[in-house]
């Protein structure tokens, strides 16, 4: 049998956003130093012979580049809208090449194991549609303005999970036929219209990525033995009439800028040494000689990206990381919140792991005279 996926990525994970204040869409977030969605790809890949992507195209291309995949197509306004991008697409394929059934797998969901794959691609030989389920082991409460309202009784009820399998043919017809129904499970179509459904048995590490907690759980599953590893980071600038004030990645409000061969933001290159260091992979101007005219007046936030990139070659992950900027002025505080957000947007990291403060020096040395700006920075990072 010709087996395809549907590997739907066209979702902005609303709840796992407002939980974590991430801007990177669920499914795009680093896991064990890659892509979330590239985990479910490359668990999917071996049981299947094509994967249809459905999604953003250039994210779901940058994400999965270099895996045997066909060209991604722009998901719907729905689940299901998506599911129908997926399933006419691969109605575009040849006749000898279109599948004999169809997985519809969640972009979210990393650690799918052979075996879950395999009880829904074998339950399709005696039924049109399967899906992995696991039976609800916890007792359910019906509330009501805050109060319990009742007592579900959980037998025979099940938390469905993906890959959710069909048999293709009668999976595009119904879609094809449903446009004005709504359904937020793939089997439903099928259940509706009266056919059987098989349940086969899922994984409880089959987790969805929805909450911030699942991330930390799925890391557990999914990445090797990481080590903890510190960096310390410290730069310092003069100041220089005529530049502008650039502090870690935006521009501040001032009456002179900083000296240096690039752009001078003291925050990011104490920073990038910090980063550096907890790989044992120098400083910054190893990476960016000064000498070199390619970096002369360049925006610093290069170097951190480098930098961010560098943690994720080595199958590592930023755990934290703490700036303190030392000056009488400007002012730091009412700049602090930009300046982490434009931090983590850089290193692809949510908010919460960068803290950004300030401090003086009580008028006391190069700073307390305000001949310049100082800072250091401190990272925890894992690595294998």
């Amino acid at each position: 049998m010709r087996v395809a996926a549907i590997l739907l990525a066209a979702g902005t994970g609303s709840r796992y956003a407002a939980t974590t204040g991430s801007s990177i869409p669920k499914q795009y977030v680093l896991l064990a130093g890659q892509p979330v969605i590239r985990h479910a790809a490359q668990a999917l890949l071996p049981h299947v012979t094509f994967i249809q992507p459905v999604g953003d195209p250039a994210s779901l291309n940058e994400a999965l580049e270099g895996l045997k995949i066909l060209p991604p197509v722009a998901g719907g306004e729905t689940r299901q809208a998506s599911v129908r991008a997926g399933l006419e697409a691969l109605d575009k394929l040849p006749e000898a090449e279109k599948p004999d059934i169809v997985l519809v797998h969640d972009g979210a969901r990393p650690y799918v194991t052979a075996q879950v794959i395999s009880n829904v691609v074998s339950a399709l030989e005696q039924h049109p549609g399967a899906i992995p389920a696991v039976p609800v082991a916890d007792t359910l409460k019906r509330e009501k303005d805050g109060v319990i309202d009742g007592t579900v009784p959980r037998d025979h009820l099940y938390r469905a999970q993906t890959p959710q399998g069909f048999r293709f043919g009668l999976f595009l017809d119904l879609h094809r036929g449903a446009a004005s129904v709504s359904a937020t499970d793939d089997a439903k179509l099928l259940e509706d219209a009266g056919f059987s459904v098989a349940l086969v048995a899922g994984d409880e590490d089959n987790i969805k990525l929805t909450y911030e907690g699942d991330l930390v759980r799925l890391e557990r599953l999914i990445g090797p033995t990481l080590l903890p590893r510190v960096g310390l980071g410290y730069d310092v600038h003069a100041f220089e009439e005529g530049r502008p004030l650039i502090l870690c990645g935006i521009t501040v409000p001032h009456t002179k800028g900083l000296a240096g061969h690039s752009d001078a933001d003291v925050g990011i290159h104490a920073l990038c040494d910090a980063i550096y260091g907890a790989l044992a992979e120098g400083d910054i101007g190893r990476h960016f000689p000064p000498s070199q005219n390619e970096w002369k007046n360049a925006d610093s936030a290069r170097f951190l990206v480098h930098a961010g990139q560098r943690i994720r070659e080595r199958g590592g992950m930023l755990v934290n990381a703490d700036l303190t900027l030392i000056c009488e002025r400007p002012k730091i505080g009412p700049h602090s919140e930009a300046m982490r957000k434009r931090l983590a947007d850089l290193l692809e990291v949510d908010v919460d792991r960068i803290s950004v403060k300030a401090t003086t020096s009580e008028r006391l040395g190069f700073t307390g005279r305000e001949e310049g700006i100082a800072c250091t920075a401190t990272v925890s990072v894992l690595v294998p």
